[in-house]
């Protein structure tokens, strides 16, 4: 059974409509989870309510389909509406992943319950006093990058004063380290970049268009997990 206490965040895929070139989302997410991805965030700036729900509907079958409700987290990005309506038809939601400016987190937690999870996109400014300091008796993972700028979320990183504060490896460990609860590290990470990123203690990486957009997305997730998998540090 997923729940806050019990979830892995190794491999960690972000997808909504707009970002499969004109493909099934869904077809795309079953690619991932047969390829051993063990989290997936539905994520959608520009579908309706309804698409979204039945995009997460949808999501949670194929989970369930490949037998791995108990292995593959899934949750909605911001839309705490979509997380309860698709809930209401039956589908197994697992939590809501939110920013800063999205609902609060004492409102996810009071509406989803106690053994949802809850994630939260960590401030790009003052990050690590943010890690620090951060109440996270609500939260259950932190977000953070991006690695470097990306398209797929432009604002990914964006400053107070309007500049794109990119994460390098010694920043990734340092935070780490210093987090009392899991990382996820995201925005522009690559395959090349795994083996570095697997090596900070992290506790795991999140991807959109590399997957996504591929010509080939199962095999693309698939080494993605392969060098994760390869190249991880148990943290002691």
């Amino acid at each position: 059974m997923i729940n806050r206490q019990n979830f892995h965040l190794s491999s960690y895929f972000v997808v909504g409509p707009e970002n499969t070139k004109g493909r099934p989302a869904g077809s795309i997410i079953k690619d991932a989870v047969e390829a051993g991805f063990t989290f997936i965030q539905i994520r959608s700036k520009l579908a309706s309510a309804k698409e979204l729900i039945n995009l997460t509907v949808e999501a949670s079958d194929i989970i369930k389909s490949l037998g791995k409700s108990n292995k593959v987290a899934l949750v909605v990005n911001d839309r705490l509406d979509v997380v309860l309506a698709a809930r209401k038809e039956g589908a197994k939601v697992d939590g809501i992943h939110v920013g800063q400016e999205d609902i609060p987190v004492g409102v996810c937690r009071e509406y989803l319950g106690e053994d949802s999870i809850v994630g939260l996109t960590a401030r790009s400014a003052d990050l690590f006093k943010y890690i620090e300091t951060e109440d996270v008796s609500q939260i259950d993972y932190f977000g953070v990058g991006p690695l470097r700028k990306t398209m797929t979320k432009p604002d990914c990183g964006l400053s107070h004063d309007g500049e794109i504060l990119t994460r390098s490896f010694e920043d990734l460990s340092k935070v780490a380290k210093l987090s009392p609860i899991p990382i996820v590290i995201g925005g522009g990470v690559g395959l090349e970049d795994i083996e570095e990123l697997a090596k900070t203690g992290v506790e795991g990486f999140f991807v959109v268009s590399v997957i996504s957009q591929a010509d080939d997305p199962k095999e693309v997730a698939m080494n993605l997990v392969k060098s994760w998998e390869s190249h991880k540090v148990n943290k002691k």
